[in-house]
């Protein structure tokens, strides 16, 4: 019957050993076959994370560079930007016979110039108008004095201020009305 029917279930222990050694050598081959596929697969993948981790290390690199450069270059527009004004601090210097009109001239287009440089790199000026309430953030108030404003309000701007980026480089200095 078995000759008939190859899927017959094997009679004698010698059939039943050879279909055991056959699907043993079968499921090792499948094993080994799957064992190869996996080291295949694990080593490629070894070799993308030894890819990736050199790519992020070479980013981090860069980076740093970069940070680096920043902070040695960073003032550069700014002091390229400065260069004017002191060409014209030069050329005021070197003028002998310059009337007072003149030289009043001069130093107002130099401060003008000045006041530019500093406007592109984001420097500004704190200036409070007369009357602004008092901001503890921009104003230090140097004294408080009898006025006939509201209380805790700019009566004089004794020194400007500056922001850089909208952080306070330095607070205008003011005296302000005191309460009644």
């Amino acid at each position: 019957m078995s000759e008939l029917n190859p899927k017959a279930t094997p009679t004698s222990p010698e059939e039943v050993e050879a279909a055991l050694a056959a699907n043993a050598a079968d499921e090792l081959n499948r094993l080994q076959t799957e064992l190869a596929e996996l080291k295949a697969k694990s080593a490629d993948l070894a070799d993308q994370f030894l890819r990736a981790k050199a790519e992020a290390e070479n980013a981090r690199r860069r980076a740093e560079e970069e940070v680096s450069k920043a902070r040695k270059f960073g003032i550069e527009s700014f002091a390229e930007s400065l260069l004017p004004v002191c060409d014209s601090l030069d050329a005021a210097l070197t003028l002998e016979s310059a009337t007072a009109e003149q030289l009043r001239e001069g130093s107002d287009a130099t401060l003008r110039q000045l006041v530019s440089a500093l406007e592109r790199n984001k420097v500004v000026v704190i200036a409070p108008a007369v009357g602004e309430k008092f901001n503890p953030h921009q104003h230090q108030a140097i004294s408080m004095v009898p006025a006939e404003q509201e209380a805790n309000s700019v009566v004089s701007v004794l020194q400007k201020g500056y922001l850089i980026a909208e952080r306070v480089l330095r607070p205008a200095l003011v005296t302000v009305a005191a309460p009644k």
